[in-house]
This record gives C-alpha cells, structure tokens and sequence, in this order.
C-alpha cells in the first residue's frame, strides 16, 4: 500500500521539504499567498499545494537573496 502524502505538515515539516528557513515561510505566507491554514497557534500546509500552482517557483528569488543574509 503507497503512503498517504495528502497530510498536513509543519512549519518545520514544510521548511524542511522546501530547504527555507521557517522565517521565509512566514514572509510567503504574509507576502505571496502561501496557501496555509491557521490553526490556533499552529500553521499547517498541504505539501505541494503550493509547489504545483508555481508559487515556489516564483519566489526562488527572494529564497536564494535570503541565503546571503
């Protein structure tokens, strides 16, 4: 039987997964609609929600200006 992948992931889960750090994933989320979902104190991502409608793609940018910090 394959693994379900269609689970919700951390922050650490998803900053992991993309190679950013947790505070480029809080600036997606605030900046460029990183699909996400709060809940209590806790944001939980869909793993390639993101990935597959580009919106990584397009932020690599800012990834790699980050990485220089």
């Amino acid at each position: 039987m394959a693994e379900i992948e269609d689970r919700w992931l951390s922050v650490d889960e998803i900053d992991k997964y993309l190679r950013v750090s947790s505070d480029i994933v809080y600036r997606w989320i605030n900046k460029h609609d990183m699909p996400a979902h709060r809940m209590g104190r806790l944001w939980k991502f869909k793993k390639d929600a993101w990935v597959r409608g580009g919106g990584a793609a397009e932020n690599t940018t800012e990834r790699r200006g980050a990485d220089k910090e």
